[in-house]
């Protein structure tokens, strides 16, 4: 009952602090970067679109769960509102599942609406520019958008537990766009010297430090099946995918189960 009661909390707080311009904002950066990538792209304008827009919403909506946790989390502790918020018999743990199913909840609506006018967006530039191999936007589109939302669940959970344990707002924007930055790319650099060797000198020691990362990290950068719907052709999807799933989900859990283990015996000033 309590965790509904904070869910319903942070919805009106997040519209309070203006996260439907947020939300219009981010909706209107993606449309003018589908449209122009399109316009400059001298042949296949719908997959170059839709490229560059899943780009551009892998990059934007990382920005959108950090400015919600900070609103939603952080400043709870920086302005001492948990002084009210977590008087008892109120457990602390709702207060955190409340909040980060809200951070979640609105960031996932946000990823549907602009996953449906991206659609609309490349149909219509297919419209105008038809060319030979036409993109997927039926089951690979869903498919790359679940794949997508997952990337986005591992990440609202790293926030919230950033904001739990930071004593600065500021970190929680650094170490969340920090950890996706490693955790997007490690992979497909250890891809890179398995068939390019001679790219730096002691390659399999450059290699082997960074396959430390794959028991510390999520490998993030293979949620990113864009090619799948690009071009829909199934051998693009992962073999390994159900495991992959499996472990980037668990990961996320792990990650709020901390968080909620960290808030328990926060002590504050």
């Amino acid at each position: 009952m309590n965790i509904s009661c904070d869910f319903l909390t942070a919805l009106r707080l997040a519209f309070k602090a203006k996260f439907g311009w947020m939300a219009v904002g981010i909706l209107q950066v993606v449309a003018l970067a589908t449209l122009l990538s399109a316009y400059f792209s001298g042949r296949q304008p719908a997959t170059v679109a839709l490229d560059v827009g899943f780009s551009t919403i892998r990059m934007l909506l990382p920005l959108l769960i950090v400015l919600l946790v900070q609103e939603l989390l952080s400043r709870e502790f920086d302005r001492r509102y948990y002084l009210s918020s977590l008087t008892y018999p109120r457990a602390r743990s709702s207060l955190l599942l409340g909040r980060f199913s809200a951070v979640l909840m609105l960031v996932l609506g946000v990823l549907l609406i602009l996953g449906l006018f991206q659609v609309g967006l490349v149909r219509f530039i297919g419209g105008f520019y038809p060319q030979a191999t036409p993109v997927a936007l039926g089951e690979p589109y869903l498919i790359t958008l679940a794949f997508l939302a997952l990337d986005l669940l591992v990440l609202a959970a790293l926030a919230t537990l950033l904001a739990v344990v930071a004593s600065t707002q500021s970190f929680v924007l650094i170490g969340t766009f920090g950890f996706m930055l490693v955790a997007r790319s490690y992979g497909a650099i250890i891809e890179l010297l398995s068939s390019e060797s001679g790219l730096v000198s002691n390659t399999e020691g450059y290699r082997a430090s960074l396959g430390v990362l794959g028991y510390l990290l999520p490998d993030l950068g293979a949620l990113d099946v864009r090619m799948l719907a690009l071009y829909g052709k199934p051998e693009f999807l992962p073999a390994d995918w159900p495991w992959m799933l499996l472990s980037n989900l668990a990961y996320a859990v792990a990650l709020l189960a901390l968080a909620v283990w960290a808030l328990q015996r926060k002590r504050f000033a």
